[in-house]
């Protein structure tokens, strides 16, 4: 017999004895009334989780892993708004079902079973992941086990204390509102949660409003490895800006009342603060874990014995908790008949269907007194400039003409930016649309995501692309799957830029001039796009900010740091890489490449500082006899291709210049469409190295005698 029906029979044989354990006796301020809907949620978890490994069985259900021993997490539900969004660990379906029944009109077994049986008609994910989360519930889904939920849950609630000054046409959260985040104790030791913590708290200590309320559910180990006695509390109980609040999670009316009190701190102080609860974990991490193979077990019996739902029957004498558990049982296993019935994805195109967020419409804009603005600094406007000036006019017309765009970021603000990029902007639209943040990309990308959810459109800023690193999953697990594991129902548009790539000379070697995006090219719905000069940028910063308000994408811009201060392409004051800025009515459309030239010998495929120095090398190209055509990608994900291929039709000769890497670079795509679409291209790229500080920065690069070398070469 597994473990899983030996606490089942526990429940069993100890209701009828009144076999109970040991605990306090119930105690305000929670209702017979509310106790009763806490026990028949947790009822109605324990169900699903028995439900769930019975599917699995029967080849019916995919993923076991249970909310068993959590179910406390439901008196949590129960004191708080049901439109609190809540960031939800993975066992927490006790929280959800109670919070269902404080909305009219859901089915929380049936859209749960149906998420078991990877339905189509899951109603959050489509059929595409076994994942808590509800629309109507204010739930979002999350697929991480390792907290990487945290730094958005921060993010969520710092864009609640931002209503009070600006409420966006897509806000959902009430400004009297709090977020809360939960997970559990192992998972506090994870880097993201740490920086989360230290995040919320120094937000906190400077009396900036964060209404959040973090839970952790300590039931004491992460799949097999123990959290030391004590280690939560004494992590936590002292940490600056968060306020310590902890609980017996068996006593659900321990538990309603001290989550009361800390959410009414919340709420009422509007500062961050830290529930600890703790827990059991019953039948082990997952359904093939086996936890008599890591514990005694003495220790495994010892947690079955503490089954909250035995201590919930205990405080609850005047309920039939017997009936309540086994007509649950039966309800659940004739909805299950019912559920794995229901269709489930089959194709390519099924599965794909939600990574593209869906479209909404927006209120018309106005640009606002540009005047008032930009002061002089329009009549520059009609002189040629370079590329950082002009990307920093067209932030200031975005953030004109569209309140709900904050930026933040390291430096970002007073300093404005260390390139100068942001200058002036913080002075412009103030400390708040301009946030100057702690040093961790991680916090930054968790503000942003969590920002956008509550209809704001954030422009977060990493520093230098190889700063992104250490917390691109930020992106990947959990930016771009949002509305791929929501269907669509929940999404997180933006538009994060990145100073990055190569050519930057003698300045900080490999962390300050990094050549490699596959990182960035690799993530699913993700839009990658890089400018070659200051028009460019402008435009394609422009076009970058519809995609986001009005497609809801995830758009991240890399900007050469080597060509904001470019001025010259020849010789030295020959001015021949500054720009004019372009009107306000002129866009990049997206999927649409640039071309300069029509050559038909020879098309030069690149993007970035490739333009650049394939500019410089055209001369000496043009004067060997071969007429070429330069062609710039703009958009490195999805690649362009059919932009492309009409781009370099009716050219003999393609030569692709790619700054990044020879392996995992971006010519491995672009090699492969140009074949399939019937050419034979050749490609220059940088080497597979890291860059190296002093005069050698560019010696692994593609340069222009190289370009004028591999044209030459046919």
């Amino acid at each position: 017999m597994d473990r899983a029906e030996i606490v089942h029979d526990n429940f069993l044989r100890r209701v009828p004895a009144r076999d109970f354990p040991m605990g306090a006796a119930p105690s305000g301020p929670m209702t017979s009334e509310q106790a009763t809907a806490c026990f028949r949620a947790a009822c109605l978890s324990r169900a699903l989780d028995l439900q769930a490994r019975a599917m699995q069985r029967a080849g019916q259900g995919f993923y076991t892993i249970g909310s068993s021993g959590h179910e406390g997490m439901a008196a949590v539900a129960l004191a708080l708004r049901p439109d609190d969004m809540a960031f939800l660990h993975y066992r927490d379906a006790a929280f959800q079902i109670a919070r269902a029944g404080q909305v009219p009109g859901q089915t929380p077994l049936w859209d749960m079973l149906l998420s078991f049986a990877a339905s189509a008609e899951d109603p959050i994910s489509g059929g595409r992941h076994k994942v808590l989360g509800s629309r109507a519930l204010m739930i979002p889904p999350q697929t991480s086990t390792i907290a990487s939920h945290l730094p958005k849950a921060v993010g969520a609630a710092y864009s609640i204390g931002m209503l009070r000054r600006h409420r966006p046409e897509h806000a959902i959260l009430a400004e009297d509102g709090l977020v809360v985040c939960s997970f559990g104790d192992a998972s506090a030791n994870h880097s993201t949660a740490q920086g989360a913590f230290n995040t919320a708290g120094w937000t906190s200590v400077q009396s900036v409003p964060l209404p959040l309320l973090f839970v952790c559910e300590d039931n004491g180990i992460g799949i097999s490895t123990k959290t030391p006695n004590g280690w939560i509390k004494a992590s936590f109980q002292h940490r600056p800006g968060l306020r310590y609040f902890e609980a017996d999670g068996l006593d659900m009316f321990e538990t309603f009342r001290v989550a009361s009190e800390a959410a009414d701190y919340v709420r009422t102080r509007r500062k961050p603060a830290f529930l600890h609860l703790r827990t059991v974990r019953l039948y082990g991490h997952a359904g093939a874990d086996l936890p008599t193979t890591y514990l005694s077990r003495e220790e495994v019996e010892a947690d079955e014995a503490n089954d909250p739902l035995l201590h919930m029957a205990r405080q609850l004498p005047d309920v039939d908790a017997l009936a309540i558990y086994q007509e649950t049982r039966e309800r659940v296993a004739r909805v299950a008949a019912q559920a794995v019935t229901r269709p489930r994805l089959k194709t390519a195109s099924d599965v794909m269907a939600s990574l593209i967020p869906p479209r909404r419409k927006n209120r018309p804009t106005n640009g606002g007194p540009r005047e008032a603005v930009f002061g002089a600094e329009l009549k520059a406007m009609a002189e040629p400039q370079p590329m950082g000036k002009l990307i920093n006019w067209a932030l200031t017309d975005l953030m004109l003409a569209h309140p709900e765009i904050v930026m933040m970021g390291e430096d970002v603000g007073r300093k404005g930016g260390v390139y100068g990029v942001t200058q002036k902007l913080q002075a412009r639209f103030g400390a708040h649309r301009m946030i100057d943040t702690l040093l961790d990309e991680q916090a930054i990308l968790g503000l942003a995501l969590g920002m956008a959810q509550n209809g704001f459109l954030p422009m977060p800023e990493i520093q230098f692309l190889a700063y992104l690193h250490n917390a691109e999953d930020q992106l990947r697990g959990e930016g771009a799957t949002l509305p791929f594991f929501s269907n669509g129902s929940f999404t997180n548009p933006m538009v994060l830029r990145i100073a990055g790539l190569g050519y930057q000379k003698g300045f900080g070697g490999h962390f300050h001039n990094d050549n490699s995006l596959a990182v960035l090219h690799d993530i699913p719905g993700l839009i990658l796009a890089v400018p070659s000069d200051g028009a460019e940028a402008a435009l394609i910063l422009r076009e970058a900010v519809r995609l986001a308000r009005e497609e809801q994408r995830l758009v991240v811009v890399v900007e050469p740091i080597a060509l904001y201060p470019m001025r010259d392409l020849h010789g030295e004051k020959d001015g021949g890489w500054l720009r004019r800025y372009p009107g306000l009515d002129q866009r990049a459309e997206f999927g649409q490449v640039g071309v300069t030239g029509t050559g038909q010998d020879l098309a030069i495929v690149t993007f970035g500082n490739g333009v650049y120095l394939s500019n410089q090398a055209l001369p000496q190209i043009t004067k060997s006899g071969i007429k070429a055509r330069i062609v710039d990608l703009r958009w490195l994900s999805p690649l362009p291709v059919e932009s492309l291929l009409q781009a370099v039709q009716g050219c003999k000769d393609v030569l692709i210049v790619d700054e990044t890497r020879h392996s995992g670079g971006v010519a491995e795509g672009l090699m492969a469409a140009l074949m399939e679409g019937g050419h034979q291209p050749r490609r220059l790229t940088a080497q597979d190295s890291f860059i190296a500080t002093g005069p050698a920065y560019a010696a692994t690069m593609p340069s222009a005698a190289q370009i004028v070398e591999k044209a030459l070469q046919r």
